[in-house]
């Protein structure tokens, strides 16, 4: 039976925590609030549970969804390979808008779809998101709609898209805060030697290169990697899985599979995901 808390109140807000984290054990869907708007999430550790969420959705393997995480340190457990400049991101602007593609730690046993051994990594800057997370663990979360559809912006719009195939929404008010613009993640490719912006978002190509000066931004290569006569690659070009999010702007490109990041919700996009 699906069930939905206003965790604007307290008890049910603790009500709605203990629920959704048994929700997620038993390997079925929640809504939750993200710091842009509302997501779709799933035991990242459980293929049923990613594949529900996916055919909730209605979307197919090639675009899998990023994995939220509650705290910083879940970043080893997570990515192998995982850069200096990465790091260096993920610490400045984690919780927040910046979601990072790295290497997928090879021995996790988990099933995300296609990602060509990456995966998308993000900590979302929203209390009620990370209590949830702190409960369950990291966890697939895409934008909570139908692909095509809008985003949703509260739980109740997330359950007029998604009905019956959530067992539990927790409603936070409106995502993004009322007044508020609602921007995507940033999307850093942190895959390659460089670090390469492939969606532009919440954190600006000023605020990366104030930590990481040679983050390429989107659509750029590097100087010494141009032939004579050539342009630089266009965004959206590459081997991306997915080259828009749920409200059909760019949402990556590059080598990475990871794609449909927030709208960010996504996205998460990635889509506009979470």
């Amino acid at each position: 039976m699906t069930t939905t808390y206003d965790c604007t109140i307290d008890d049910e807000r603790a009500r709605g925590l203990e629920h959704a984290q048994r929700a997620i054990s038993e390997k079925k869907c929640v809504v939750l609030p993200t710091d842009t708007v509302y997501g779709i999430g799933a035991d990242a550790f459980s293929p049923q549970a990613v594949t529900m969420l996916l055919v909730s959705k209605g979307r197919s393997r090639t675009m899998p969804p990023p994995v939220l995480i509650p705290r910083i340190n879940a970043l080893d457990g997570l990515a192998t390979e995982v850069s200096a400049d990465a790091r260096k991101l993920a610490e400045a602007f984690w919780p927040g808008g910046l979601t990072l593609i790295l290497h997928a730690q090879p021995s996790l046993d988990w099933d995300l779809g296609e990602t060509k051994g990456t995966v998308a990594l993000r900590m979302p800057a929203d209390d009620v998101a990370l209590e949830l997370l702190t409960l369950t663990g990291p966890l697939a979360v895409s934008s909570a709609n139908r692909t095509g559809q809008a985003p949703a912006q509260t739980a109740a719009a997330a359950r007029d898209q998604l009905a019956d195939s959530v067992d539990v929404y927790l409603e936070g008010g409106p995502r993004p805060l009322e007044g508020e613009a609602g921007v995507p993640s940033t999307i850093v490719d942190a895959t390659g030697p460089r670090l390469r912006v492939v969606r532009n978002g919440a954190v600006s190509l000023d605020e990366l290169r104030a930590h990481v000066p040679d983050v390429l931004g989107l659509g750029e290569i590097p100087v010494a990697d141009e032939e004579p006569g050539t342009a630089p690659a266009a965004a959206g070009d590459g081997g991306a899985q997915d080259s828009t999010d749920d409200a059909g702007r760019p949402a990556s490109s590059g080598s990475s599979a990871v794609a449909g990041i927030e709208a960010e919700p996504a996205g998460p996009a990635g889509n506009q995901q979470p």
